[in-house]
């Protein structure tokens, strides 16, 4: 049977590490991109895993990725790069480009690389992934310090429906994740679980919803988020 493919967009560090790690342990061939070449000396010690740049906030890099990755035809895109963004996220606080850097980055670029590589995904049990978060919904009050990105996510979660609902069919199962409140460099070491915990988690949601179709907002458990 031939290993399956993955592409992992965001993954020097992190959730991102982890998952092609995980992957890589599995048997899979990754594609695992990063903005700074510099930062993949980890990634390119894994067996199985191929390392392309990529600033996902230009879209003439995600097109030339996509030109060079052609030929591919992937069982899994996670599109798992974003930012923090301003430490003060009180209302006025950000100056214009530190929103518009934060919305780019978190809630339009992941689509813009969705939209590129979606016709790359295998038709029958493919999955298209997203790594948001719980904070994306909006009936969650929590984090108040957070409110620009919690806002991001959110915004994130509806560029994504909307998305999903244009795709002619048949459509690869699509997977708005929440990864836990993740000991990692975005949650400045602080959190509930560790890194290993929280990608064990993804793995298996990925396994169990490859080929159940429709796009589903959960957990690292597989436990439904409330939009």
């Amino acid at each position: 049977m031939a290993a399956k493919k993955a592409l992992i967009v965001g993954a020097s560090r992190g959730l991102g590490l982890g998952l092609v790690t995980a992957l890589s342990h599995d048997g899979w061939q990754v594609t695992a991109t990063v903005r700074d070449p510099q930062r993949a000396e980890a990634l390119k010690k894994l067996d199985n895993v191929q390392v392309e740049q990529l600033d996902i906030d230009n879209l003439q890099a995600i097109n030339a990725l996509h030109q060079r990755l052609s030929a591919d035809v992937f069982d899994l895109v996670f599109i798992n790069a974003g930012i923090k963004g301003p430490d003060d996220q009180t209302s006025g606080a950000a100056n214009l480009a530190e929103i518009g850097q934060l919305f780019l980055t978190n809630s339009v670029a992941p689509v813009n690389v969705a939209q590129a590589f979606v016709g790359s995904i295998k038709k029958d049990n493919g999955v298209l992934a997203f790594m948001s978060s719980r904070l994306g919904s909006i009936t969650n009050p929590n984090a108040p310090y957070l409110a620009l990105y919690k806002a991001s996510k959110a915004a994130l979660n509806s560029l994504t429906n909307t998305f999903v609902t244009q795709l002619p069919e048949p459509r690869p199962t699509v997977l708005s994740i929440h990864p836990g409140v993740v000991k990692t460099d975005l949650t400045r070491g602080t959190g509930d679980i560790d890194v290993d915990t929280s990608i064990r988690g993804i793995v298996e949601q990925l396994y169990a919803y490859a080929g159940k179709g429709g796009h589903h907002y959960i957990d690292y458990k597989g436990q439904t988020i409330p939009w």
